[in-house]
């Protein structure tokens, strides 16, 4: 599908099975960051439990309903972001995650400022959503940044390890770029 440089530091890659390795080990080297606001950490004990995600990823590619990206900042796989269609409501839907040691250097902003273009252009998308935890303010800025609107917040919208998190839903309309 497509790798594309998103300015001379930055560049999405499309996940394959021959990152799997790859992703395994940005996960494991941050997996406490990526623990306190991801249920799913856990479950990825080795390079081989990617394998069935990046099948999954790859099926949601070839039946047109998203598709995931590895991000690169100097050449190294520094964080992921996920793209979900409704094409019934011509929504999309996207989740992120960065190492730690790149937060704030705008690595995800700037990748998304681009993603979002090609989804309100070459998919022709017209609402764009972001969730993120309350608590999680780094997470906030982002949709923030890009001038994504607050709509609400979805009380006790996820459980995670032992409580529930509220999270705050954010939008972007094609007519407010």
């Amino acid at each position: 599908m497509f790798s594309f440089q998103v300015n001379e530091s930055i560049s999405l890659e499309l996940l394959q099975q021959h990152l799997a390795e790859e992703i395994f080990q940005l996960i494991d080297d941050n997996r406490e960051h990526l623990r306190e606001w991801l249920l799913w950490v856990d479950k990825r004990k080795s390079a081989e439990d990617m394998v069935p995600v990046i099948k999954y990823f790859l099926e949601n590619l070839a039946n047109n309903q998203g598709f995931d990206v590895a991000i690169r900042y100097d050449a190294r796989l520094v964080g992921m972001i996920g793209v979900q269609f409704d094409w019934g409501n011509r929504t999309a839907s996207i989740g992120y995650f960065l190492s730690k040691d790149c937060e704030g250097k705008g690595v995800i902003t700037t990748s998304l400022e681009r993603l979002i273009r090609e989804l309100f252009d070459r998919y022709s998308v017209n609402r764009i959503e972001i969730q993120c935890a309350a608590n999680n303010v780094n997470s906030q800025r982002v949709p923030e940044r890009l001038g994504f609107k607050m709509e609400g917040i979805k009380r006790a919208g996820q459980y995670l390890h032992d409580h529930y998190e509220d999270l705050i839903i954010y939008s972007l309309l094609k007519s407010e770029i």
